[in-house]
């Protein structure tokens, strides 16, 4: 039987215009939850922190941002404000989900936390907005056996392009849309508007599955309930707090968790994944071959299988068979930094001195953290090194026939 290794969902979009009227979100079922499963949360939870101004955001708005606001209008002076050189100088930083007065303070964030931080400016000057999840093909990452599906969100405010250097502007005359991805890779996406508490829900559930990555299996199970009650129809939620059961051994709980969430999607790849693995926990074989006969019908090649086999061959010492393998990784998944680093290693299995060290420094490219990307630096820096090495050696025995 072919079963899926488990996976959380880290998706993230976002929120309607202010001051649309919207339907009442029917709450969850309460046999959904298991609190008694779970010890208390050690860190405080309140949505209402997310897109919550601080003290020294309120400073800079009534400074230098209204400086700018004098100078370019509201809403270009808001946009060059934050991201101008010379401001706060943002950088993107996918490493932890912040809330908006975070980013502010530590001047980094991923899209969810900039988008955030944006909205919290906006609003505070009275400026409607409106967030926006952006369809892009899906983005598979993997970290302690768990797979992450990350989404990604952008915000419009309005009115025409700005100069800012460090951000893709477009839109309409009247609705001017800011994303913090290269204009080639959203430019001609789609893109729905989802109300508030959809992006509030899917801050938490980032902050539950960042807890997950740290083995913070309770505080991940309060952060995920708290998305669900922020917003019972944002399914990832439900996958996640799915995860959390099976962690726990809960897996009665988790099936029955994982089933509400097919009886709303029943392709959704996430809910049928997880429930193989929890049927296959319960002894339930037959069952969960139907359901993995199903979704390899849906998803025939599944993330990181050309890698898992790449890896293999690296170990068996077969550097052409994994440099084959990885190069399939890439040409599907391209963004992520493991494949061009294991690439990168291929390449210098083989001798291939100058293709590890391109593969490498795409590595680093690609790279979403500042961890990650201090990481393949040093690498790159040594393979460098090594190059020069190898260069000088070649240049000796010519100086030493030049001199006799």
């Amino acid at each position: 039987m072919n079963t899926r290794a488990l996976i959380a969902v880290l998706a993230v979009a976002g929120a309607a215009l202010s001051g649309c009227a919207v339907d009442p979100i029917a709450p969850p079922p309460a046999s959904v939850f298991l609190d008694a499963a779970f010890k208390p949360p050690t860190v405080h939870i309140d949505a209402a922190e997310a897109m919550r101004l601080s003290p020294a955001m309120q400073r800079f708005a009534e400074t230098e941002m209204a400086a700018e606001i004098r100078k370019k209008g509201l809403r270009d002076g808001l946009i060059d404000a934050l991201y101008t050189k010379g401001r706060l100088q943002l950088d993107y930083d996918s490493e932890i989900t912040r809330t908006a007065a975070e980013a502010f303070d530590a001047r980094r964030g991923n899209c969810m936390s900039l988008v955030m931080m944006t909205a919290a400016f906006a609003r505070h000057l009275k400026m409607p907005v409106r967030f926006n999840s952006v369809y892009l093909e899906e983005s598979w990452t993997r970290s302690n056996g768990i797979f992450f599906v990350a989404g990604h969100v952008n915000i419009s405010l309005g009115r025409p392009p700005s100069t800012a250097p460090r951000v893709t502007i477009y839109g309409e005359p009247d609705l001017m849309t800011i994303d913090f991805l290269p204009p080639e890779q959203v430019r001609r996406n789609r893109s729905r508007a989802v109300e508030e508490s959809t992006i509030l829900a899917m801050f938490m559930n980032n902050r539950a599955a960042e807890a997950l990555m740290l083995g913070q299996v309770d505080d991940a199970y309060w952060w995920s309930r708290a998305a669900i009650l922020t917003d019972s129809r944002w399914l990832a939620s439900y996958n996640t707090l799915a995860v959390l059961y099976r962690r726990k051994g809960l897996y009665g709980q988790a099936e029955a968790t994982l089933r509400l969430v097919l009886d709303r999607e029943p392709l959704n790849l996430q809910a049928m994944s997880n429930l193989i693995l929890v049927l296959s926990d319960l002894g339930r074989n037959a069952e969960a071959e139907v359901y993995s006969n199903q979704l390899a019908q849906v998803q025939p090649v599944p993330p990181y299988k050309f890698f898992d086999e790449g890896v293999a061959a690296m170990k068996a010492g077969e550097f052409a068979e994994a440099r084959q393998l990885f190069r399939k990784e890439v040409a599907r998944a391209a963004y992520v930094p493991e494949f061009h680093f294991w690439l990168g290693l291929a390449n210098f299995g083989l001798g291939d001195v100058a293709g590890a060290r391109g593969e490498i420094a795409k590595a680093m490219e690609n790279s979403a953290t500042t961890h990650d990307r201090r990481m393949y630096g040093a690498k790159l820096a040594w393979l460098n090194e090594l190059r020069e090495e190898q260069q000088q050696r070649r240049r000796e025995p010519l100086m030493q026939r030049a001199g006799s």
